[in-house]
């Protein structure tokens, strides 16, 4: 099975001339089907820029960045949007819409869906939230949760359509250890449940332990990588036996 990620010779500047400061340099990096993979390092250290270029979130400048399949050297915008599609996002701030429910807000993650209903759309939302153990709180508007509930709104609208990459920044730098530790540990059982496999960007050492591997980065480069383990292994096989491979 081809990895989610496959990144190599990766490089990324902005501003142009005099101005132009690399904060990528050289990147290797893959991912394995059902995998957990951490990048941390310090602040300016080119995580979140990595992570938004494997989102094509951000158009590829040079080298080759490989995500479920699509190269996105040289793709287009409406490749990118495409591949956007396909790939769950939770952000630490966890951007829902504060007039929408819970249930609303995962449904749309579904609107592009063209084969499912509004009211499937919403069953299959509901579904989720109940996986994430906010059943009785689906028809609750975000202001009435707590900040724990919220992220694990997050995580159930970045799930709800079986995405095969999750991509997270800083998902638990809002939260208590103990609600933090809840998050990423549903997000990794479901995750991993589903075959998807998980790039999360991190400064929280408290969350270390749900890794498959740690990369970490520093001045744009990958300066440590733990290589595959055991974990790694077993989350490739169970994404394998998911898919009944």
């Amino acid at each position: 099975m081809e990895h989610p990620v496959q990144i190599a010779g990766l490089t990324y500047a902005y501003g142009e001339g005099a101005l132009r400061r690399e904060v990528l340099r050289d990147v290797e990096l893959r991912v394995a089907p059902g995998e957990i993979v951490i990048l941390t390092g310090p602040s300016g250290s080119g995580k979140t820029t990595l992570l938004t270029l494997a989102g094509a979130l951000r158009a590829v400048q040079s080298g080759s960045c490989r995500v479920l399949g699509r190269e996105l050297a040289g793709a287009r915008e409406g490749e990118r949007v495409a591949l956007r599609r396909r790939i769950g996002f939770i952000f630490q701030n966890h951007n829902l819409l504060g007039f929408l429910t819970a249930r609303q807000n995962v449904a749309m993650a579904l609107e592009l869906d063209g084969d499912t209903t509004e009211a499937g759309r919403l069953e299959r939302a509901g579904r989720i939230l109940a996986a994430v153990g906010l059943e009785e709180h689906a028809d609750k508007l975000p202001a009435h949760l707590s900040g724990g509930q919220r992220q694990r709104v997050a995580v159930a609208r970045a799930l709800v359509g079986r995405p095969g990459l999750i991509l997270a920044d800083e998902p638990t730098a809002a939260l208590d250890r103990a609600s933090g530790q809840e998050v990423v540990h549903l997000l990794r059982d479901l995750a991993r449940s589903r075959g998807a496999a998980i790039l999360l960007v991190t400064h929280d050492p408290r969350i270390l332990d749900v890794a498959d591997r740690i990369v970490a980065m520093e001045d744009g480069r990958v300066v440590a990588n733990a290589g595959e383990s055991a974990a790694t292994t077993g989350g490739r096989a169970a994404a394998a036996d998911q898919h009944g491979l």
